[in-house]
């Protein structure tokens, strides 16, 4: 399995862990405030499998766990062997994912291959697909919530906004999907040269907005983060 991205060091993508981040190319959605556009345009120096485990081999004593993120790491077949590899490291794995292959998530949550899960949640239902700006099958974004809430491993759930795609009131809508859940991550959207539509098109939420979202609903969830 082969990567475009790697970031060495994060002390924030895996709650109260240090992992390091690994990003496929290539994604099925084509979400147009995505932060990773070159990604998406499977545009990067490719690093192999093998370069992964060197690096982990090095760096194992100075890290808990390895995520891995993207574009979308379900597509890839050889996501199973990869992890299985990286479990017997002794390292904690988290998964990011749009959740539109459940039968991936499934599999890597029955053959214990997750420790973390965090799920990308676009937009309320009805306008999924002009958020993702793809095709979305709805019953296998369902199915993934249902299994990422039922597992017995941390999660999170979490949207990234910004003025031009979703109201206030589609943010109460999606927080509505997931009331209960463990973590929910509403994350302010941040302009820049990668954004897959281009610089200058969107623009994030209105910090005042925000605020009110976190005191409406800070009840629902263990723990919600706002991250302005």
């Amino acid at each position: 399995m082969d990567f475009l991205g790697h970031e060495k060091t994060s002390l924030v993508d895996y709650p109260d862990k240090i992992c390091t981040i690994y990003f496929v190319g290539g994604c099925n959605f084509q979400c147009p405030y995505c932060h990773n556009g070159p990604l998406v345009r499977m545009e990067g120096i490719r690093i192999t499998e093998d370069e992964v485990f060197r690096f982990l081999h090095k760096r194992k004593k100075y890290i808990d766990g390895i995520c891995i993120s993207g574009g979308e790491p379900t597509l890839y077949e050889g996501l199973y062997g990869f992890l299985q590899r990286v479990k017997k490291e002794g390292l904690l794995v988290k998964l990011d994912t749009n959740g539109t292959h459940p039968e991936v998530v499934e599999r890597l949550l029955r053959e214990q291959l997750l420790d973390y899960v965090a799920m990308d949640l676009k937009a309320p239902f009805h306008k999924y697909e002009a958020v993702a700006g793809a095709k979305v099958n709805i019953e296998d974004i369902q199915k993934s919530i249902e299994l990422i809430r039922n597992a017995e491993i941390d999660y999170e759930f979490r949207t990234t906004v910004c003025r031009e795609l979703l109201t206030k009131e589609d943010i109460l809508e999606i927080i509505g999907l997931i009331k209960g859940s463990k973590r929910y991550s509403l994350q302010n959207f941040r302009d820049g040269e990668t954004v897959l539509g281009g610089a200058g098109q969107f623009h994030p939420f209105d910090i005042d907005t925000l605020e009110e979202i976190e005191r409406e609903t800070k009840d629902y969830f263990e723990i919600l983060k706002i991250r302005k």
